[in-house]
């Protein structure tokens, strides 16, 4: 069977319907999910033998293209990459133009820096067209699923938000897929999940506000560090994967702490420890200024030069400073 035949999980070789329905209630429903499992998962899942669950696993990537590439191919894939408008120039520049699909950005910060202020004016920007700076084409809304693990989300922020840019703010917020997360868990469960909805709802913007403030209430003390450390690592790769498989944008953010063995310089990092350093595309750190004023700056991105950028919060969101 050739590449563009395999359209469905129901396409692949040694998937009949029985298969296909034990794969789909054990959340392998798609493609791409298959071929992100490993032969072990997919061989629990549907009681196969291995080696028929690495034959599946084989044809999926094949039919995805999943493959070696040239560093040349890797540039012009680079170059496609789509972005996101944060609603501030400012802050775009400093971004590369804007929130990347296929990569988590990270914004961690204190207390009233920002970090969901943004994450509700991106969840109504996604929706505009792409010549406005959202990801809406050929007719499709470009939805979003916004993950609330502290109960910061507001509806009213994404109806002052929606008028700004001429939106409805009923239309903008039917296209804003809400859920509370109630612990680390479910909120794992919740990404899991997506795997199957993300393509069906053409959902092109995941966000995790906060990221860590489950795992950091469940697992506390330095005795918990090491198993709390491996599950939030799961729970970033899921993220990850969920990001580059489906060209989607995540957006995280991130509380801080205060190191008290610092005595020059910036004394707060972001929780998580490496396990945050090192997994999202891009890091960047918000702080407070004068008034509604806040200041960005990248802390790591291999692709971004270091630099700061300001912008403001608004009744109607994230904007430039006037002055």
């Amino acid at each position: 069977m050739s590449k563009k035949e395999i359209r469905s999980i129901t396409d692949l070789p040694g998937v009949g319907p029985a298969t296909a329905n034990k794969l789909i209630e054990a959340g392998y429903g798609t493609l791409e999910a298959i071929a992100v499992a490993t032969a072990q998962e997919l061989s629990a899942a549907a009681g196969i033998p291995i080696t028929t669950a690495q034959r599946i696993i084989k044809a999926a990537r094949d039919a995805l293209d999943i493959r070696f590439k040239t560093a040349l191919e890797v540039k012009k894939e680079r170059l496609s990459t789509r972005k996101i408008t944060t609603g501030s120039r400012n802050l775009d520049d400093l971004l590369g133009g804007g929130i990347e699909t296929k990569t988590i950005t990270e914004f961690f910060g204190e207390f009233g820096s920002g970090k969901t202020q943004i994450c509700h004016q991106l969840a109504v920007n996604v929706q505009l067209p792409e010549d406005k700076g959202g990801l809406s084409s050929e007719g499709k809304v470009a939805k979003a699923v916004y993950i609330d693990t502290e109960g910061t989300f507001r509806w009213e922020r994404i109806e002052n938000m929606s008028k700004r840019w001429g939106l409805d703010p009923d239309e903008v917020m039917s296209n804003i897929y809400y859920i509370r997360a109630i612990n680390s868990d479910h909120q794992m469960a919740i990404v899991d999940e997506l795997f199957n909805i993300v393509p069906k709802e053409n959902i092109r913007l995941v966000i995790v506000d906060s990221v860590t403030s489950h795992f950091r209430a469940e697992y506390p003390g330095r005795e918990n560090l090491a198993a709390r450390q491996q599950k939030l690592n799961r729970h970033l790769h899921q993220l990850s994967r969920l990001a580059e498989i489906y060209d989607v944008a995540v957006i995280i953010t991130n509380q801080v702490m205060a190191k008290p063995d610092v005595f020059y310089g910036d004394p707060t990092q972001a929780v998580g420890g490496h396990v945050l350093y090192h997994a999202p595309g891009v890091r960047v750190q918000l702080r407070k200024s004068r008034g509604n004023k806040r200041i960005a700056r990248i802390v790591d991105a291999p692709h971004l030069p270091e630099g700061e950028a300001v912008f403001v919060i608004t009744d109607y969101g994230i904007a430039d400073p006037e002055d």
